[in-house]
């Protein structure tokens, strides 16, 4: 298992919390950081006992207030286009992740902490929570796949109108423009997200699977998503947990699957 020094990683009854640990720096992304993450969802992905995954910050300020601005202060043109890559890169394996992922948003989400929390499956906010892509503050842009995701999330013009302004929004009015799923007191954070991953994970582990492959295929240009759909159901049927799932319906019994 690998080692951390800005994370924390706690796994419980399937659900391994991953917490952004540098509470003193607003939990802001600085390479190893990003580093660190792409380590943890590998282990997402690769760990049989790890069936879901929440991303949350340390303390109650930030989820994450943004990148570290020292280093990105540092890029030239030449080391920026790297510096974004790797960061798309470690948020892509977020994204198509084939276990839920959801973000806890605790405060601040700005800057590549708003990307991060847009790379997960779903999102959950506090009260408190600010949501925000300021870049533009600093004479750039968001490089980490926030000007797609944003877009995809809340449509064109209003994505176009906070990246340009760099306004921050509250947590409501991210749940009204369909970028946070839920808002609920801060104590009840971690509890609710606990509880949506309790029911996925009561369903069948390839199906969950493929719907976050056939959703994720609406945004991919290159691909057919109503074939990738109708792929991903074929696989479904010839599963064992189809079989165990239409026997428990028509038996009137509570299945029990087993990601077969």
């Amino acid at each position: 298992m690998a080692t951390y020094e800005n994370l924390l990683l706690d796994l419980n009854n399937g659900i391994l919390t991953i917490t952004i640990n540098r509470a003193d720096k607003l939990n802001a992304l600085n390479i190893e950081t990003i580093r660190e993450i792409k380590n943890a969802i590998q282990q997402v992905y690769d760990d049989e006992d790890v069936k879901g995954a929440i991303f949350t910050g340390a303390g109650q300020k930030a989820f994450v207030a943004g990148a570290d601005i020292s280093e990105i202060a540092e890029l030239s043109e030449l080391n920026a286009r790297s510096f974004a890559e790797r960061g798309q890169e470690v948020f892509a394996m977020i994204e198509r992740c084939n276990k839920p992922v959801i973000a806890a948003v605790n405060g601040f989400a700005l800057g590549g902490g708003c990307e991060l929390a847009m790379a997960c499956h779903m999102r959950v906010a506090s009260e408190n929570a600010r949501f925000g892509q300021p870049e533009v503050n600093l004479g750039v842009i968001p490089g980490y796949g926030g000007t797609q995701r944003m877009t995809q999330l809340i449509g064109k013009g209003k994505a176009m109108e906070l990246m340009m302004t760099g306004d921050m929004i509250t947590a409501e009015e991210a749940r009204a423009l369909g970028l946070v799923n839920h808002v609920v007191p801060q104590e009840d954070l971690l509890l609710k997200c606990n509880e949506i991953l309790g029911k996925i994970m009561g369903k069948a582990p390839l199906s969950i699977g493929l719907v976050i492959e056939c959703v994720n295929a609406v945004f991919n240009k290159d691909e057919n998503g109503y074939q990738t759909e109708a792929n991903s159901f074929a696989r479904c049927c010839s599963s064992e947990d189809f079989v165990e799932g239409t026997t428990a319906f028509l038996e009137k019994r509570k299945p029990a699957f087993k990601g077969l």
